[in-house]
């Protein structure tokens, strides 16, 4: 108990040890800001998309690979922000205009420094993870993934229409990222584990304490369910000499004697009970 309350206190002290930091670089940098940062991403994304189908562009000059970027390609690690997110123009207009949405609920949410610190976060850790094994190529896909979860933990009831038409609230969605990630951790080779890991590194440092919290507090309300649960199926009639219940013989009669401080007697011992042979009678 004592280690616990300990472990609390200490994830208590440095969810507000970031707070605080975050508070001070925010009064110290708010005028770096990018404010609508997600429609500068999205821009960049539909003119390498543009340039791709056109076919004067190949997109695997842009991708982050740490071998070529130690070689003098160092653009590598500003342009694999700007990969589009699919080829086909339906998919990638419906992948962008829900970047769009769920970004700017975010720096709505937060305001433009604290979600240009978010992602700055998971490009700094998807950054250096790809350097650890530099021949792979690194990845946006989960840095644009972060932004869904977070969206999504903010907002769990949202309404959303895939591909406008069929309606499913994002946190199902989630769940289902949520899974795919776990299956990419335990299967996956380990430059996606890396990434995966990586891209949720700024989800976890803005709602880690949230999401302890929520598991903490589900655990206990479950407890107290299923004490209540317990607690109901206990049965509401018990003979103090044979023991058995309205439950084990349904059709059982029980009567209490109020001389017995409300002891009840099923109806084969009410009648030899003493006080009803002293009295003749028991309510």
């Amino acid at each position: 108990m004592l280690m616990g309350l300990q472990i609390n206190q200490h994830r208590d002290t440095r969810e507000k040890e970031l707070m605080k930091l975050l508070d001070k670089l925010e009064r110290k940098y708010r005028g770096l800001a990018v404010s609508n940062i997600t429609l500068y991403l999205i821009m960049g994304q539909a003119m390498f998309f543009v340039f791709a189908l056109s076919g004067r562009f190949i997109l695997g000059r842009v991708v982050l690979i740490p071998n070529l970027v130690l070689a003098g390609e160092w653009w590598r690690l500003i342009t694999f922000l700007f990969i589009p997110p699919l080829t086909n123009p339906i998919f990638a207009f419906f992948a962008w205009y829900l970047f769009y949405l769920m970004g700017s609920a975010l720096e709505n949410h937060w305001g433009a420094f604290r979600y240009n610190m978010f992602l700055l976060i998971g490009y700094l850790v998807t950054v250096a993870v790809s350097f650890i094994m530099p021949s792979y190529a690194a990845t946006n896909l989960f840095i644009g993934g972060s932004v869904f979860l977070a969206f999504a933990f903010l907002f769990p009831d949202f309404q959303l229409y895939v591909l406008f038409i069929l309606p499913v609230k994002i946190k199902w969605l989630a769940l289902l990222t949520w899974i795919g990630y776990a299956y990419q951790i335990l299967v996956g080779s380990w430059s996606s584990r890396l990434l995966v890991l990586a891209s949720i590194s700024n989800f976890l440092i803005f709602f880690g304490n949230d999401i302890f919290w929520k598991i903490k507090t589900g655990r206990r309300q479950m407890s107290l369910q299923a004490g209540k649960l317990s607690r109901g199926a206990e049965p509401f009639h018990r003979c103090a000499v044979c023991h058995i219940t309205d439950q084990t013989h349904p059709g059982m009669e029980f009567r209490y004697c109020p001389e017995c401080n409300g002891l009840g007697y099923c109806k084969n011992h009410i009648e030899s009970h003493e006080h009803v042979t002293k009295r003749g009678s028991v309510g």
